[in-house]
């Protein structure tokens, strides 16, 4: 119930940040040293470098949700959770997504704060 929590609010600001006020309460939910493994668009390496590349070609541009039913998570023991799932990605103002992928995210919990520190967005492929 966290993780899927935790995903929402994620995504929840994704969705927004076309503001900045939202494109800075997404990049708290991740780590400063992010690793972000794209099948299609490489690799970043810092949250820094994974949030130019979501302003450039997410904000503004495309939503992504969840598909219903396929979240996962897999706890990690004394370090947080493993989430797994397929998500869609929706061009703005379409009522049909265009895309989807797999998706793992590593997610830390320290002092009661979770963070990703690991993200793999592969497989993807036109939505059905």
């Amino acid at each position: 119930q966290t993780i899927a929590a935790l995903d929402a609010a994620v995504f929840d600001a994704f969705n927004r940040c076309a503001d900045p006020a939202q494109l800075e309460r997404h990049a708290s939910h991740f780590d400063p040293a992010v690793e972000f493994y794209h099948d299609t668009g490489g690799v970043t390496w810092t949250r820094e470098a994974m949030l130019a590349n979501t302003a450039k070609y997410a904000c503004g541009n495309f939503t992504r949700e969840l598909v219903p039913g396929t979240l996962k998570v897999f706890p990690i023991k004394d370090f947080g959770a493993i989430a797994q799932g397929t998500h869609r990605f929706c061009p703005m103002g379409s009522t049909a997504c265009a895309g989807e992928a797999d998706f793992v995210m590593v997610w830390r919990e320290r002092d009661g704060q979770w963070q990703v520190t690991r993200v793999l967005s592969y497989a993807h492929r036109p939505a059905p």
